[in-house]
């Protein structure tokens, strides 16, 4: 409705499309007395009419008649203003709209006093772009949207339009032909091959952790125990009975928080848990950047197993995928005909590796998309954390490229400045919403102060993956134990760089997939046994090294088989003994480092960690002393990695007293040996290792034994 004059004749003109409408009025709500008839101008349903002697706009309905002769009355979508302001709109188009995932979308508003849906979507280079979905048989041509100016924005409030109503955006291209695309701001989708958005309420649930989120304000996490379980939640266990289906949200907060505190993790991190379309993506092909996948339950479901976690205490993790996107045609790929997400040069714009599109990060509607989906996920499902994937393939313009294959920044350098800053400023953004959310890259490279402040010139992340010391490790592992001496360094060569970032050593999903074999059958060696006590050998030394903790699931308990995305964990091996120690050692790992003060803050104080011998080659020895807050928090971590008993085997140490044996990798409840100390030595005032004491030790054939030193007598 909008005023219209002619000659001498002024009023109202109001036009409407109402398909199967044999006759359409318009309905002034305050007096439904006054009706005023429109008339009929194609035969799809085209109507228009003037109100004569009427000026002042005023609401109104339409009433229609159908063929069949069924009558509605409704609300005209037209006749309600936009629901973004200029403000909006500007914050938007400059990048810095940290409230823009509670506009764009679509969100269920009350205008007027009439409920109803707000649909906003960015196109700007549509032609026309529609609202289509069950509740217009999806045809583009009843809810045409508005543009909103230069921005590029359309916009419509749709009144009684519902929450669990399907629907899409049905974009006219300047090519000529109309695309059926799902909200890039969607909270809810429902399963392939269809992938409709779903109107969905995410402010209503009822949380009860606030005792959590208070804590979590005031936890310096850097400097506190942090060990994550990593997990892929689809596979993790599966309901045989009711046709090998993965566990629900729901079900899971009750099962995973029971292992967790059985376990002692402090966290949990799921692999993607935005919504993807391809299972075997492992959920790293996002695309829905705001939605929890719908393979589990609703986004109030996610909601229970978040309030859940945090009521016991654990923190929970996301991996976030801001590096690349599916070229899948429903959703971001040419979103509006044209490279509007990504960039449209292939050096920039397509992932080599993985067949998928990169994010244009010098765009500001696209970084402020981003951002704001990292901040959806802290404010909607309250997450502690992200672990933000493939950083490395963000950060370099040359990545995984040939030369020619690649276009350099301003300056001639290989560095993506733009993909840089969008890291900084989305670390920046977390931390000040959300204090004692945890920002975790899975960076690969030597790529300066990644988990620096941005005050400081850094990335801006809390930690970051210790992927060097992960492939070190495991490489000197892998080899025959005779072999072992003429790779000792690199046992010790990762403390050259420990102290450089905030690390967590990780042994994650990638090390046990495609052809790489599961942790246990990464040992060399048979029997099982023997791979076993290797393993919780490498556990020993992963918990006792510097740096937060982070295990991918099954590896925890020796899962012998690699990992299948499509399968279910083998938790029936935890009815034999190598594999129940090894699960044991791991939960005790996790006590370890929790109880003892101030061992959790040498993960990133250098001195905090002491050398005692990591030169000892010929017998495949490493010793170093892990430091807390008292003399009684010093710890002395003994390695022996050759299947060899060494007795009456000396190890300096700073002070005289007694050294409690507080693990042993070979003990017996862990499916080992049983050799060991008796629980605990007595330091000699003899000189070994460069130190005025030592103890003599029983070393068991590949473990690692601990030993706290309890005070001089």
């Amino acid at each position: 409705m909008h005023p219209h004059k002619k000659g001498n004749k002024s009023g109202l003109l109001v036009r409407a499309y109402v398909d199967d409408a044999k006759s359409c009025e318009v309905v002034d709500v305050n007096d439904d007395t006054k009706r005023y008839s429109l008339k009929r101008l194609s035969d799809d349903g085209f109507f228009e009419g003037i109100i004569e002697g009427r000026k002042e706009l005023f609401q109104y309905r339409l009433r229609i008649e159908r063929y069949n002769g069924e009558i509605r009355q409704f609300y005209d979508p037209y006749s309600f203003l936009p629901t973004l302001s200029d403000d909006d709109t500007y914050l938007f188009s400059e990048g810095n709209d940290h409230q823009v995932h509670n506009k764009h979308g679509a969100h269920i508003r009350t205008i007027d006093g009439v409920p109803g849906v707000s649909f906003v979507v960015w196109a700007p280079n549509a032609e026309r772009v529609s609202v289509v979905g069950d509740f217009n048989h999806w045809d583009g041509r009843y809810h045409p949207m508005r543009s909103l100016g230069a921005s590029g924005i359309w916009e419509l409030f749709i009144p009684g339009v519902e929450e669990g109503n399907k629907y899409k955006y049905e974009i006219g291209t300047r090519h000529g032909y109309a695309a059926l695309k799902t909200d890039p701001y969607g909270t809810r989708f429902e399963s392939p091959p269809n992938n409709a958005s779903i109107v969905c309420k995410t402010d209503t649930y009822q949380w009860k952790d606030a005792d959590w989120i208070e804590r979590r304000k005031r936890t310096d996490w850097v400097n506190s125990p942090v060990s994550i379980y990593e997990m892929h939640l689809g596979s993790w266990k599966k309901v045989v009975e009711d046709a090998n289906r993965s566990l629900s949200y729901r079900e899971l907060a009750v099962e995973l928080v029971d292992y967790l505190k059985d376990m002692n993790y402090t966290h949990v991190e799921f692999l993607p848990l935005s919504e993807h379309p391809f299972d075997g993506s492992w959920g790293y092909q996002v695309t829905g950047f705001f939605a929890p996948t719908y393979r589990f339950g609703t986004p109030e479901d996610f909601m229970f197993l978040v309030d859940t976690l945090h009521q016991n205490g654990l923190g929970v993790i996301m991996d976030w995928v801001p590096a690349h996107f599916p070229t899948d045609s429903f959703a971001l790929a040419q979103f509006d005909g044209t490279a509007l997400y990504e960039h449209a040069d292939p050096r920039q714009g397509f992932h080599q590796d993985w067949g998928t599109l990169i994010f244009n990060y010098g765009r500001n509607e696209v970084r402020n998309f981003l951002v704001a989906s990292a901040l959806a996920w802290c404010e909607r499902y309250h997450i502690d954390g992200l672990r933000v994937d493939a950083v490395a393939s963000m950060l370099y313009l040359d990545y995984s490229r040939e030369e020619g294959q690649w276009i350099p920044n301003q300056y001639g350098g290989r560095e993506n400045l733009e993909a840089i800053e969008f890291l900084k400023q989305t670390n920046s953004l977390v931390h000040d919403y959300y204090p004692g959310t945890l920002m975790i890259a899975e960076e690969s490279t030597a790529f300066p102060g990644v988990s620096k402040p941005v005050s400081e010139g850094g990335l801006g992340f809390d930690m970051k993956w210790n992927m060097g010391w992960m492939h070190d490790t495991l490489e000197y592992f892998q080899k025959d134990p005779v072999y072992r001496k003429y790779e000792h360094h690199q046992l010790s060569f990762g403390m050259l760089y420990q102290y450089s970032e905030n690390f967590t050593q990780v042994f994650s999903h990638d090390e046990v997939v495609h052809g790489k074999k599961s942790m246990l059958l990464k040992m060399p060696g048979e029997p099982i046994s023997n791979k076993a006590h290797q393993l919780r050998l490498l556990y020993g030394l992963m918990w006792m090294w510097p740096g937060k903790k982070t295990l991918f699931m099954g590896c925890d308990f020796g899962q012998s088989q690699e990992w299948q995305c499509s399968g279910s964990l083998d938790w029936h091996l935890l009815q034999y003994t190598d594999h129940e120690g090894i699960q044991r050692c791991v939960r005790d790992l996790n006590k370890l480092y929790q109880d003892v003060p101030g061992f959790a803050a040498g993960d990133v104080n250098p001195e905090a960690f002491e050398w005692i011998n990591c030169s000892d080659a010929d017998n495949s020895i490493l010793t170093f002393l892990r430091k807390g807050n008292e003399k009684t928090d010093t710890l002395a971590a003994v390695g022996n990695f050759t299947p060899v008993l060494r007795e009456a085997f000396r190890v300096g140490v700073p002070f005289p007293g007694f050294w409690k044996e507080i693990l042993n990798t070979d003990a017996k409840e862990y499916g080992g040996l049983g050799y060991g100390n008796s629980g605990g030595v007595e330091a000699d005032e003899v000189e070994w290792d460069g130190r005025p004491y030592s103890i003599k030790l029983t070393m068991p054939p590949q473990s690692m034994s601990v030993f706290r030193y309890q005070g001089n007598a």
